[in-house]
């Protein structure tokens, strides 16, 4: 009997030792599952230098998501393209989930998106787009949509008749969008409005001020101006109101900025509107990179937000005192 109940004992010692050993695997499964679910995420962004109130706006929202999200992250801001190619092989270096890029150029941060392709890393591009599709996911406004929308706003409220103005900016894919989109719709659908000035104020409402001047001491009667920016929109409204101009019947500006959205509320003079490219935007981008971080890709590649008129019917809708712009 003895050697049976060292056998029994040799057993239950056994299966005791293979319980305890799938308690402590299961254990061990459990506290893995969990680091899983609680492991930080963390995602890298780089943006152009904040030198725009949109772009600050920008960073701020982005990091606010990510806040609220729980994750990580690694932000970079730079003022030229070898600036920003090195932050990008930065976050490669760095082994980030996943990389969110607002690119300064298209041409030149085209390159390094297959760098971090090549890396396995998810590239989620926001606003100006890359030259090829090198990315899991882009998020933008409708660049082309804001213009058209714009000359349908001038047209209808001016009976498709009348000389306008346009305030845009330096060349860039964002420019010739938001002009090209006007001056088709125009041309298809209001001949009798004619463009009597195009200049450049650079993204800057002081620059928009000066150039505004110069195109009213240009132009005896303007009846509209579009100006493809909401700051712009500011130093153009300004410049009006120093010139006395009275001529002026509809002003209108892009992007969703407090300051602007609060002149349409106000204004009793002139018809004002925007159209909205809101840098909440980058939003939907930082979700989209943080659920890709989590395996769950996005629904399409490309998403596009619509160009929603804002005018002194629904404003109250949009304008938010406490916006970080």
């Amino acid at each position: 009997m003895k050697p049976f109940k060292v056998l029994s004992s040799f057993v239950i010692t056994g299966m005791l030792t293979i319980s305890l050993a799938a308690c402590g695997s299961s254990t061990d499964e459990a506290s893995t599952t969990k680091k899983d679910d609680t492991e930080k995420i963390t995602i890298g962004m780089s943006f152009p230098a904040a030198d725009h109130g949109w772009m600050g706006a920008v960073i701020q929202n982005a990091k606010d998501e990510a806040k609220k999200l729980g994750v990580e992250m690694v932000v970079s801001q730079a003022d030229n393209p070898n600036k920003q190619t090195n932050d990008v092989e930065d976050l490669i270096t760095k082994k980030v989930d996943a990389i969110v890029l607002l690119p300064i150029e298209t041409d030149s941060m085209t390159p390094v998106a297959k760098e971090v392709k090549d890396a396995n890393i998810p590239l989620f591009v926001f606003d100006r787009e890359l030259n090829d599709k090198t990315y899991t996911g882009l998020v933008k406004g409708d660049n082309s949509g804001i213009g058209k929308n714009a000359a349908d706003f001038i047209g209808e409220e001016l009976n498709g008749k009348g000389k306008v103005a346009i305030i845009s900016s330096d060349p860039s894919s964002v420019n010739s969008l938001r002009v090209g989109g006007f001056e088709d719709e125009i041309k298809s659908k209001y001949p009798d409005l004619k463009v009597v000035a195009n200049q450049s104020g650079s993204f800057q409402k002081e620059k928009a001020y000066q150039v505004m001047q110069n195109v009213l001491q240009a132009n005896s009667k303007i009846d509209a101006v579009y100006t493809i920016d909401d700051e712009m929109a500011i130093g153009v409204l300004q410049a009006i109101k120093e010139a006395k101009r009275d001529d002026i019947k509809i002003v209108t500006g892009a992007g969703g900025f407090k300051d602007f959205y609060q002149a349409i509320k106000d204004s009793n003079d002139i018809e004002l509107a925007t159209f909205t490219y809101s840098p909440l935007m980058i939003k939907t981008a930082v979700d989209q990179a943080v659920d890709m971080a989590k395996g769950n890709a996005p629904e399409k590649q490309d998403t596009v937000l619509p160009a929603e008129k804002v005018t002194k019917d629904n404003v109250v809708k949009y304008l938010d005192p406490n916006a970080n712009y």
